[in-house]
C-alpha cells in the first residue's frame, strides 16, 4: 500500500487538464445558468413566463450556480484552464457575481488546503474547531461567536453570513487594498438587486437573485462543512500533522447519486481533491477507481440523519480523539 509522497505521486497522471472538455463544461454550464436566469424574469424579448415556470427556473439557477462555483473553484486551483487568460477573466467575473471574489477565495482556500485539519488554524478558510478544553475555558462571548459560526441556521443562511458578509464585506473592511474586489462584488450585487426590482418588480428580485444565491450558498456552505466535520474526522496538532494523512483522514467522501454529483461537480470526492487539488473535477471518479489506496475513504452522505449527526458535532475531544456534541459534557 502506497503512502506519503508515493501516494501523492500516484495521483499525478490524473492531474492533467483536457482543454476542450474543460471549456465544454464551463460554457455549457454557463449557458444553462443563463437560460434559467432569463427564465426567472416575467418577460424577456416579448416572451412571457408563468410563475410556476419561473420558480422552477429559479431553483435550477441555484443548482447550476453551485455547479459553476465548483468549476470556478477548480480553475482557481489551476486544475483546469490554468494557462487561459480568457478563462481567468471569466472566472474572476463569476467570482464577483457569486459573492466569492478571487482575492479572498484564493487567499483563504489555499491556506485551508495547506493547513487542513490543523487545530490551530482551522478558522482560516474553514469552520473553526475548538478543543473541548478550550471551549470550557472560553468566555460566554467567545462561545457564542464560535457556536454561531457552526450553527445550522448560519449554514442555511450562508448567502448572508458566509458569502455576503464573510467573503465580501468583512474582508474588504479588514484589508481594503488586498480585497478591493470584495467591494466591487458587494456594490454589483446591490446594484443588480435595485435594477431587478426597478424594471421587473420585487418577485424578480427574489426569483432571479435571492433564491438562486440562497440555494447555491446554503448547499455550498453545508458541503464545505460536512467535508471536514463528520463522524470519524481527525484533527491534529502540529506534531502529528501530515499533508496526505490530513487529506485522507480529515476530508470526507460524500456518497451521492449521479445527478447530485453532476450539480456538485464531484466535490464529494473531497479526500482525493485534498490529496491533489490539481486533478480536474471530472477526473476525480477516475482516480478513485484506479488508485486502490483511495477506495476506502471516510464517508458521509446527504441522508437527513447523517446531516443531523454532522451538524451536532461541536468540539474536538482530545482524549477521545473525536468530534463530539455539547451533550457529551
Amino acid at each position: 500500500m502506497r503512502t506519503g509522497k508515493e501516494l501523492i505521486l500516484a495521483t499525478k497522471p490524473f492531474a492533467a487538464d483536457h482543454w476542450a472538455k474543460s471549456w465544454w463544461y464551463v460554457v455549457s454550464t454557463a449557458l444553462l445558468l443563463g437560460a434559467c436566469v432569463v427564465g426567472t424574469l416575467p418577460h424577456f424579448l416579448g416572451a412571457n413566463f408563468s410563475l410556476a415556470g419561473r420558480i422552477v427556473c429559479s431553483v435550477f439557477a441555484g443548482l447550476l450556480m453551485l455547479r459553476l462555483f465548483v468549476i470556478y473553484h477548480d480553475q482557481q486551483h489551476h486544475a483546469i484552464l490554468a494557462k487561459s487568460r480568457l478563462a481567468e477573466v471569466l472566472m474572476r467575473a463569476f467570482g464577483v457575481l457569486s459573492l466569492s471574489p478571487s482575492s479572498i477565495w484564493r487567499a483563504s482556500h489555499n491556506y485551508h488546503h495547506k493547513h487542513n485539519s490543523k487545530l490551530r488554524s482551522t478558522h482560516i478558510g474553514s469552520y473553526p474547531v475548538m478543543t473541548k478544553a478550550e471551549y470550557l475555558k472560553s468566555s460566554k462571548a467567545t462561545r457564542f461567536g464560535y457556536l454561531f459560526m457552526r450553527h445550522p441556521l448560519t449554514i442555511l443562511f450562508g448567502y448572508l453570513f458566509v458569502f455576503l458578509w464573510g467573503m465580501c464585506i468583512y474582508p474588504f473592511f479588514n484589508q481594503p487594498k488586498e480585497h478591493y474586489d470584495c467591494l466591487i462584488a458587494s456594490v454589483i450585487h446591490l446594484t443588480l438587486a435595485v435594477l431587478l426590482t426597478w424594471f421587473f418588480g420585487w418577485p424578480a428580485l427574489f426569483l432571479t437573485l435571492i433564491i438562486p444565491h440562497f440555494i447555491a450558498s446554503a448547499v455550498g456552505a453545508y458541503l464545505f462543512y460536512a467535508q471536514h466535520n463528520f463522524p470519524g474526522v481527525s484533527f491534529y496538532d502540529r506534531a502529528g500533522w501530515a499533508y496526505e494523512k490530513a487529506a485522507l483522514e480529515s476530508s470526507s467522501f460524500l456518497k451521492t447519486d449521479p445527478i447530485t454529483a453532476w450539480f456538485t461537480g464531484n466535490i464529494g470526492y473531497h479526500h482525493i481533491h485534498h490529496l491533489n487539488h490539481r486533478i480536474p473535477f471530472y477526473r476525480l471518479p477516475e482516480a478513485l477507481k484506479k488508485i486502490p489506496e483511495l477506495a476506502k475513504p471516510k464517508t458521509t452522505s446527504l441522508h437527513p440523519l447523517t446531516i443531523i449527526r454532522c451538524l451536532n458535532l461541536k468540539v474536538w475531544d482530545v482524549e477521545a480523539q473525536q468530534m463530539v456534541g455539547l451533550r457529551k459534557f
